[in-house]
């Protein structure tokens, strides 16, 4: 937000001096939120009304002024929130509105929006839940009014900081010095996840499908994902069949796949499209459509790691899970699946052949309700199938926590935008992330494209696929790409960071690099990894497949690699593309 003058125009000038003095001992290093005004019902919160005199008024407003002024930070739990995409500020009560799209990952709790206008967050037990343009905040049950209201401005929500000191039990202290924001939790470290969590008892469930007798449940597995990830603030109905006969990895519609083929095709911006333009069933390849958003990110989660499903079903949207399905149909019986409780546990070493998607889960479901009597305990997950609302509740069902194949490959989807976000997308890797290449005792990799600029634009973020968990980057920008030594000559940082997961991620840089038409740039992507090992393959890839499944276009990348950063060598003379896309906006 742009700097503004403070004007004082009703004090002399000793009382600007003792006001400026005054307001640098009480704010800084200080908490300065009182919060809620009053209660309308009783409740164990603390409800004190807050009695605010002209002075004070005036004071925050000018203590907010000065805050606005600059770049304002924030710590949550002494980590500090970085890549938002719209600035906090604070407000004339000195309450920091704090963007919506942020409060998930920094508070770790569930935040979502209802009928665009209510806005819930919850956090294991406690639910808050506030009102677009009101002061209102309904909290377990109980109603309050706010100092300040829930404000929209150029599509983001912001909601008051006092949400999470009030509802939520965190200590807030404002340091004017530094311009920072702390919020720290007064909870002991704990699971925040609450033991019973479902999307159909939050509204957040899409409509359940039906793959028929095709091998497609990868592709309606992918799209309920993608679907849930939207909701309750968006509802959509994507095409499965343009993610099928559009997909350049997919064969025919009887033919299997997974998310690895799924994700080549989201990232590429080859979909989704809606299902009434691309319905399922229709023998047409319909490559003409253009996607209905943009999909910038997905995290594939951990074999097994169930406190992460979790996680990923709370905050972002349903986890796409492989597992072994020994039933055929809905019609169809196993000694597996006890149909009257919706219960399912297979105990074996068959490999996966069926793909749904995790929209909840239940603790305390026992395991007396499955067939298998050596299970060793409570606790299922909530899946959702494609085989229509004939099968399990209403297309739902139970499965084990000690099922062996569930939660074995999982992955869901992050971050998804507008089509608006970004103008343009430069790849070469229209078939995705199909191998991997890296160096025999380097664990530290470099990687860059060259693409030639189709108009005068503002290149803005980069993309790649992460193959291993807790790697570091860095990312380079050369905007006026001279030749392969242009690689070598790295003098700033455009972004960095860590990723946790496997996966793809959209790297946002530190600032907009101009390019212009006709001429090359290069995006140059350094990847470490501080786990010990012979061989590293932490370069990912577009290459063939295994007898001629699928065959990539070299012609159309410029790609190199290196151990060193020095000596670069070209993809294409390896047979392969490398998986870098990078963003503009014109």
């Amino acid at each position: 937000m742009r700097g503004k003058r403070i004007i004082l125009i009703c004090f002399s000038c000793v009382s600007v001096v003792v006001l400026i003095i005054g307001l640098s001992i009480i704010f800084s290093g200080q908490s300065v939120q009182k919060g809620l005004i009053s209660e309308k019902k009783s409740s164990g919160i603390d409800n004190e009304k807050v009695e605010v005199s002209p002075e004070s008024s005036i004071w925050n407003r000018v203590m907010a002024k000065s805050a606005n002024s600059n770049e304002i930070t924030l710590f949550v739990d002494r980590e500090q929130i970085k890549d938002t995409s719209e600035k906090m500020y604070m407000s004339d009560n000195m309450n920091l509105m704090i963007p919506l799209d942020i409060v998930t990952e920094a508070f770790d709790c569930a935040a979502n929006v209802y009928e665009k206008k209510k806005i819930v967050i919850e956090k294991g037990s406690s639910i808050a839940v506030l009102y677009l343009d009101k002061q209102r905040l309904i909290f377990n049950d109980n109603e309050y009014e706010l100092q300040d209201k829930v404000v929209k401005k150029d599509s983001v929500i912001f909601v008051p900081s006092t949400i999470f000191i009030k509802c939520f039990n965190y200590e807030y202290n404002w340091d004017s010095s530094k311009n920072s924001a702390t919020l720290i939790s007064k909870v002991a470290s704990k699971s925040y996840l609450p033991e019973r969590y479902s999307y159909i008892d939050k509204k957040r469930a899409v409509g359940v499908k039906n793959q028929g007798n095709y091998g497609t449940c990868w592709a309606f597995a992918t799209l309920t994902a993608l679907e849930t990830s939207l909701m309750p603030e968006e509802e959509f109905d994507f095409s499965e069949n343009n993610l099928v006969r559009s997909n350049d990895l997919s064969g025919e519609i009887r033919d299997g796949g997974d998310y690895i083929m799924s994700m080549a095709y989201l990232m590429a911006w080859n979909g989704p499209v809606l299902e009434k333009d691309d319905p399922y069933g229709s023998s047409k390849k319909n490559g003409k459509l253009k996607c209905v958003k943009h999909v910038q990110g997905a995290e594939i989660i951990p074999e097994k790691d169930y406190e992460q499903i979790k996680e990923m079903v709370y905050k972002f949207g349903g986890v796409e899970s492989s597992m072994y399905m020994s039933l055929n149909n809905s019609k169809s019986k196993s000694v597996y699946y006890n149909d009257s409780e919706y219960a399912y546990c297979y105990k074996g070493k068959r490999n996966p052949n069926h793909d749904v998607v995790i929209i909840g889960w239940d603790d305390n479901f026992s395991k007396e309700l499955f067939n298998d009597d050596s299970i060793e305990g409570d606790g299922a997950f909530i899946c959702m199938n494609s085989w229509g609302d004939d099968f399990g509740y209403n297309g739902t069902f139970y499965v084990s926590y000690y099922d062996d194949r569930i939660g074995t490959s999982n992955v869901c989807y992050t971050d998804i935008e507008d089509v608006d976000n970004y103008d343009n997308i430069y790849q070469s890797d229209i078939c995705g992330w199909t191998g991997s290449m890296g160096f025999e005792g380097e664990n530290t990799v470099y990687f860059a494209n060259v693409y030639k600029a189709e108009k005068d634009e503002k290149l803005r973020a980069v993309g790649f696929y992460g193959v291993m968990p807790g790697v570091k980057y860095k990312v380079f920008i050369d905007n006026e790409f001279q030749g392969e030594s242009s690689l070598s000559e790295r003098t700033h940082t455009a972004a960095a960071g860590t990723i946790k997961n496997k996966g793809y991620y959209t790297i946002k840089l530190d600032k907009d690099y101009w390019v212009k038409k006709g001429e090359k740039f290069s995006v140059t992507v350094k990847i470490s990894n501080p786990k010990k090992n012979d061989f590293f393959k932490l370069i990912p890839v577009e290459m063939n497949g295994s007898n001629d499944s699928y065959n990539v276009d070299l012609s159309d990348g410029e790609g190199y690699f290196s151990s060193t950063g020095t000596r670069w060598q070209s993809s294409e003379n390896h047979d392969c593309n490398i998986c870098l896309k990078a963003y503009t906006s014109n």
